[in-house]
């Protein structure tokens, strides 16, 4: 097969990628016998002349050299060398018992999966529900303010990014990223997801795919089970023992798979308790920021908005902030999407960004977040969930003491008022929201960079910073504040047995990089260990 590569076709054009593609390599048209598409992103730079720039796979009936000899010197048409992934060889050592994994977000589900693949028939315990009941119990929340701190947007199977966009965007570049994708889109997730430049599933899309994965560890010889909670450590000579779940249930276990996400701050109180090695890292906080989807497809599109080929526009943020020395960023943009509740303590409010696969709520939301150091926090490792758990209930008490969220216009929160309710797009967030000064709720370092942060966006985005645009408080959980030190091999680094992964061990940052972190710790344990 021949590889295409940085293949423009303008939006406009409709003929079949076949025949574009026989016309590229200077082939009769019925000499293409078959065209895979392995990329696609969208070119906007040029507002009047957008165009999908492709790379495709192209199977032709002619001998592929016969076909490189017409297109001599053309950089952009080469062989296509075919991918063969890494062969796995289980290892020799003996285990004693089976492999537990802790936590069902994308890092357990695929360490979990990759385990269940080679015959370890692991346990996967989830501290939350099911992803089908925990759908019911986050609606109840989101309808009424009744919080179950078992089952939440941060608690459940297929952890937060269920709730979220279900974008798979990563800056990760791994060469079983196309595995994962496989395994995904044979859940249910869309084909697409495997050559779009910026994929997505959508979270009614991904609630189907995570629960179809957990049938699969099943049908491949593991074990699920939810509401069962990781409570205690047991270790011995530097190396892991057994665990305690739901502290009433002792296991031996000499290889746990933990990945608790980003907020099991009580996983985290008794890990630094039991001495294993964690330190502060940085993460952000900050406010979701509100505006018609309208805005932001013209403004990235221009007189294109709209079109059926393109879908609803993002965009990607930052703002150097030089003299504070910090830096304010777009972060988890849902496109034709809502700002949703996503406390997982009883007393606080935490917002995040959802968007169905359709993203066709009419709404753009993101969040602005402001980098945070762990001197920022004060001293101790686990200063940063104090400090997060500090704003969070501040921002429920200025909500109201019900759940509902404290919102300020951009307007409003550059001149230093509040009360307006001339909102651009009406708040989306569930279960309700109170006009406030977010100043009250965030420290002042997070509001004096959002204050210079948000011209130099209206400047780069036309009416970004439209005084109507609804900000709404607060958000705190983009990534964890503590990291759980491991080696090059994945084991803690004082606790043999103990692996560390995804998002809650502070390797991670979204549904993708937290998922190749878990396949590719299940493989080095793989290597090591007989099934």
């Amino acid at each position: 097969m021949l590889k295409i590569s940085n293949f423009r076709v303008p939006l406009t054009e409709d003929t079949p990628l076949a025949r574009m593609a026989a016309r590229r390599l200077k082939l009769a048209p019925d000499a293409v016998r078959q065209v895979i598409i392995m990329r696609r992103a969208v070119d906007a730079r040029r507002k009047n002349s957008i165009h999908f720039v492709y790379t495709l796979a192209v199977d032709i009936t002619v001998p592929p050299g016969q076909a490189l000899n017409r297109l001599a010197g053309d950089k952009d048409v080469a062989l296509l060398a075919p991918v063969r992934p890494e062969e796995i060889a289980p290892g020799s050592k003996q285990l004693t018992d089976r492999p537990v994994v802790v936590g069902a977000g994308p890092a357990g589900l695929f360490a979990a999966f990759m385990l269940a693949r080679y015959g370890y028939k692991p346990l996967l315990i989830e501290r939350g529900r099911d992803v089908e009941q925990r759908a019911r119990d986050i609606a109840d929340f989101w309808r009424t303010g009744r919080l179950d701190e078992t089952s939440n947007v941060q608690f459940g199977e297929g952890g937060a990014g269920t709730f979220s966009d279900g974008k798979l965007t990563t800056r990760v570049t791994d060469p079983r990223m196309a595995e994962v994708l496989d395994i995904m889109v044979a859940a249910g997730a869309p084909p697409e997801i495997k050559y779009l430049h910026k994929p997505h599933i959508g979270t009614d899309k991904l609630r189907q795919v995570v629960k179809n994965i957990r049938a699969r560890i099943i049908e491949m010889g593991g074990e699920v089970e939810f509401e069962a909670k990781l409570t205690g450590l047991e270790a011995a000579d530097g190396s892991l023992k057994g665990i305690t779940i739901n502290d009433n249930r002792k296991l031996s276990c000499q290889a746990l798979f933990l990945a608790i996400g980003h907020s099991a701050r009580d996983t985290y109180q008794f890990l630094h308790e039991a001495c294993i090695a964690m330190e502060a890292k940085p993460f952000a906080v900050g406010v979701r920021i509100e505006h018609p989807q309208e805005l932001i497809d013209q403004s990235q599109y221009g007189a294109a908005a709209g079109h059926p080929k393109l879908g609803a526009a993002d965009y990607a943020l930052v703002y150097q902030d030089r003299a504070a020395g910090r830096a304010a960023y777009s972060f988890c943009m849902c496109p034709g999407g809502l700002v949703v509740a996503a406390a997982s303590e009883q007393g606080a409010v935490v917002t995040n960004g959802m968007s169905l696969f359709s993203r066709d709520s009419g709404i753009a939301n993101s969040a602005l977040a402001v980098t945070v150091n762990p001197a920022d926090c004060g001293p101790g490792i686990l200063a940063g969930i104090e400090f997060q758990r500090r704003y969070e209930r501040l921002a429920f008490t200025l909500g109201g003491q019900n759940y509902a969220a404290p919102v300020q216009t951009v307007g409003d929160f550059l001149t230093g008022k509040s009360g307006s309710t001339n909102y651009l797009a009406k708040p989306s967030y569930h279960p309700g929201v109170t006009p406030a000064r977010l100043e009250q709720c965030l420290p002042e370092f997070v509001t004096a960079t959002l204050a210079r942060a948000l011209p130099d966006f209206g400047r780069k985005i036309r009416g970004f910073d439209h005084p109507g645009a609804v900000l709404t408080g607060v958000e705190t959980r983009t990534s964890a504040p503590v990291r759980i030190v491991r080696g090059a091999d994945f084991v803690s680094v004082n606790t043999g047995g103990l692996y560390p992964i995804g998002e809650g061990a502070g390797y991670a940052g979204g549904i993708m990089s937290a998922a190749l972190d878990g396949m590719n710790a299940a493989i080095r344990f793989i290597q090591e260990y007989q099934p």
